[in-house]
Order: structure tokens, then C-alpha cells, then sequence
């Protein structure tokens, strides 16, 4: 084979930044077949604004896709397509100057379409039925000058139909390559958006742009949900950062807790915060609602989940966070569900962590003079006093003794401390002391 072929072959199937397609035509080209192309090709190339004319005229009346965006556009569309015949008939005829031109000019068509949201189908369509013209017209000029010569240029179809493949894959790649990015960017801007509303950072005029991204309804009811895997430490929450790290951006890692069955479902969001993670919950409204999905909660064991009270609209996301957290608190080290409206006064006592301290010592500190375990089963008899409602009898029943044990007990409590079980405030502050131990350490 001539020298000046070999180097048009090579340049045509040389390395390309794309693996090849699965099958390419074997290339008959030869010297004479080579001289017809490249006669027909700078025809083509003299006449290419009117092949540009015809190009886009035949996208507009055979691929949907593209009529929009001709519409709207139709002088942008025509330079881009111009753009793009030019360096690829350029390619025909020389090879190594408008190889790599033509590629770039491919991709950036491929990264185009992608943000634009045009099909990768209907971009390959587009670049095949261009590449359909070409070879039509190649044929067309050749046959005009010389028809004999037509038997030559066949030789070189599988070279021209290599070449319109090579680029549908340059244009996939970079296509995908687009979406990759397009994708990443939007995840990444709604774990932003996300975080921001649970955060309370959340601007009052990104609220529309936000409901819309996130498919929620801006002035909805919600509630939040927080679970952590372990007392008051990173759980769950590290595994699912982890799980991030490990699949990208965008992710989408296994929830901490299933949900039950007829739940907001599909509509949950999940965000990872530092120690624990966060699913907004919308509710639609019915009475009990909230008390139905602690009910059902499914938490692994030693796994903490709170529930907070229910807010109206996205912009009160951040104190439904906060509320969820609170719930988080008064979850006992060993999990469980908490439902902020059925521990309020628990809830009092989380919050104000300084203050509840002050309290359980202003009331139980005179206990700390016994002996740990005489200190013990005295506040173990006041607990369950007060879970039984203030039956003794009950009281005794769960702790396996007599009421009258239990009154002793509690008469003892009385004296040590000086408060009055049946004096209304007393008892209320006796309650808070022992949760404010309980929650917050000591006895």
C-alpha cells in the first residue's frame, strides 16, 4: 500500500481516548480510491453552509429531540453542526491536522446535549444521519464527475463508517461523562439544601427552589426522626459516611431503620449528621400519626431513634431537628424509640442539662450519705412508686416485696430528704430529680 494511504489509515484507526467499537469494517482503501475521496470531500467542503442548511433542517423534521432546541436556537444549532462537518470532513481528507480537533469538537457536542438534557439516542441519531449526508453526498459528487469512479469509492465506505463510529463513541463518552458530573453537582446540591433546612440556615427565598428540588411541599407538615447507634456517640451516622465515601456522591446508603409499611415511604430524605442521622418525615395530618410510627419502628437492638413533635412548612425543619435530637437524649442507653410528645418532662430535663443537674442534687443529694446500696433500693422503690401512679400495692408487686416495704421505704425517703410525697409540687420535683439521674448520670 502507498505511503500516503498507510498514513490516512492510520490516522483514521490509530489510538483513540475511547475503546473501539465491538465490530469495524476491514478497510479496502487504496491509493486511487483515496484520490476520489479526498476530490469529493473538498467539494463537500466548499459547499458545506449549504450542507449545514440541509443537516439541520433533516434534525428538525426526523428527531424530536432537537426541535426545541432548534426553535429556540436555531443559529446556535447551526454552528454547532457547521462546527462540527467542518473538522470532520477536514478529517477526510487530512487526517492528522483535524483528527484531534474534530474529537474535541465531538465532545464538547456530547457534554452539551447532556446538559441540555437532549438524549444520548437522539445526539447518535444525529451524528449517524450527518454522517448519512456526508457519504451521500461523497457518493452524489463522485458519481457527477466520474461515475465510474464510484466503484472506488466504495472501497473506502468502511473507512468513512469507521470514522462516523468513532465519533458516536467519542460523543457517548463524553455524554456520560456529563451526566456523571450533572449528577454529582444535583445530589450534592441537595444534601447542601437538606442540611441547611435541618440546620435552620435554610434562606426564606430558597424555600420554593428547595420544595421543588426536593419534592416536598414547602408549607407541609413534618417531623423529624434521629438515630444513633449507641449512647450519645457516632453509630449509624459514621457507617453511612463510610457507606458514601465507599459509593460516590449520591449514594444511597442503606436507612439506620426500616420504616414501616404505609410510612412517608419514598418521600423520606436521610442526612448524616456528626453523631447521629436525620430523616425528615412528611405527615399527612392525622391524628396519631406520629404515635402509630414509633409504635412501629423497627430498631435493631442497642440502636437510639427519637421522634420529635410535628412542624408546618420546610422552614421549620431546623427546630423539628432539634426536637428530634432532644427526643434522641432521652432514649435509654440500651435503644429504643422515643417519641418527643410522650417524654415531655424528660425532655425538660435533657434540655436544660445544668439546671436538671441542680435539681436532682437539691433533692437527692441527701441519699449520697448512705450506703450505695441502701441509697439504691431506695430510689429503685420511689421509681417504680411513681410508675405504678402512686400505688403501693402495684409498686411492691414489681419489686417482689410487701406495700407496706414500700411504704417504709418511702416514708424513710421522706425523712431523709424532707419532702412530702403527697404535696403535689414535691412529687412533681422528686419525678424530675430521679429522670434528670437517669438521663443525665448518677444514680
Amino acid at each position: 500500500m502507498p505511503q500516503v494511504v498507510r498514513s490516512r489509515i492510520g490516522a483514521l484507526h490509530g489510538p483513540s481516548p475511547i475503546p473501539p467499537l465491538p465490530h469495524r469494517f476491514r478497510s479496502l482503501a487504496d491509493r486511487e480510491s483515496v484520490e476520489v475521496l479526498h476530490r469529493a470531500a473538498r467539494v463537500l467542503v466548499a459547499s458545506l453552509p449549504a450542507l449545514t442548511d440541509r443537516l439541520v433542517e433533516a434534525l428538525y423534521a426526523q428527531e424530536p429531540a432537537y426541535r426545541a432546541a432548534i426553535d429556540s436556537d436555531r443559529a446556535g444549532v447551526w454552528q454547532e453542526v457547521h462546527h462540527s462537518l467542518r473538522h470532520n470532513v477536514g478529517s477526510l481528507i487530512q487526517p492528522r491536522e483535524f483528527r484531534e480537533p474534530a474529537h474535541r469538537t465531538s465532545r464538547w457536542i456530547g457534554e452539551v446535549r447532556a446538559e441540555q438534557g437532549v438524549p444520548l439516542d437522539a445526539v447518535l441519531h444525529a451524528f449517524r444521519m450527518g454522517g448519512a449526508m456526508v457519504w451521500q453526498d461523497l457518493v452524489d459528487e463522485t458519481a457527477r464527475r466520474d461515475p465510474d469512479d464510484i466503484r472506488l469509492l466504495v472501497h473506502v465506505a468502511a473507512d468513512v463508517w469507521n470514522f462516523v463510529d468513532e465519533h458516536c463513541g467519542v460523543v457517548a463518552d463524553a455524554y456520560r461523562q456529563a451526566e456523571r458530573r450533572q449528577s454529582w453537582r444535583r445530589e450534592n446540591r441537595q444534601r447542601l439544601m437538606v442540611a441547611a433546612l435541618l440546620d435552620g440556615t435554610a434562606r426564606i427565598a430558597d424555600l420554593a427552589e428547595a420544595a421543588e428540588m426536593l419534592g416536598l411541599p414547602e408549607q407541609g407538615r413534618y417531623a423529624v426522626l434521629a438515630v444513633a447507634g449507641g449512647p450519645r456517640g457516632p453509630g449509624s451516622a459514621a457507617a453511612s459516611r463510610a457507606g458514601a465515601a465507599q459509593h460516590g456522591p449520591g449514594a444511597a446508603a442503606r436507612p439506620p431503620v426500616e420504616l414501616p409499611a404505609g410510612a412517608p415511604g419514598a418521600t423520606v430524605l436521610w442526612h448524616p449528621g456528626p453523631d447521629a442521622e436525620f430523616a425528615i418525615l412528611p405527615l399527612a395530618g392525622s391524628s396519631g400519626e406520629l404515635s402509630a410510627l414509633a409504635a412501629a419502628l423497627d430498631v435493631p437492638a442497642g440502636t437510639r431513634a427519637g421522634i420529635g413533635s410535628a412542624v408546618e412548612g420546610l422552614a421549620a425543619l431546623g427546630d423539628a431537628r432539634r426536637l428530634a435530637e432532644t427526643a434522641l437524649h432521652t432514649c435509654p442507653a440500651s435503644g429504643g424509640t422515643v417519641l418527643l410528645d410522650e417524654h415531655l418532662p424528660d425532655a425538660l430535663v435533657v434540655s436544660s442539662p445544668a439546671l436538671a443537674g441542680a435539681l436532682a442534687d437539691r433533692v437527692l443529694g441527701p441519699l449520697d450519705r448512705l450506703d450505695p446500696a441502701d441509697r439504691d433500693v431506695i430510689v429503685e422503690t420511689l421509681t417504680a412508686w411513681l410508675d405504678a401512679d402512686g400505688s403501693a400495692q402495684r409498686a411492691g408487686a414489681r419489686l417482689y416485696c410487701h406495700r407496706n416495704t414500700v411504704l417504709n421505704r418511702l416514708r424513710r425517703f421522706e425523712q431523709l430528704t424532707g419532702r412530702c410525697l403527697t404535696r403535689p409540687r414535691d412529687a412533681v420535683e422528686v419525678s424530675l430529680a430521679l429522670a434528670a439521674r437517669r438521663l443525665l448520670g448518677g444514680i
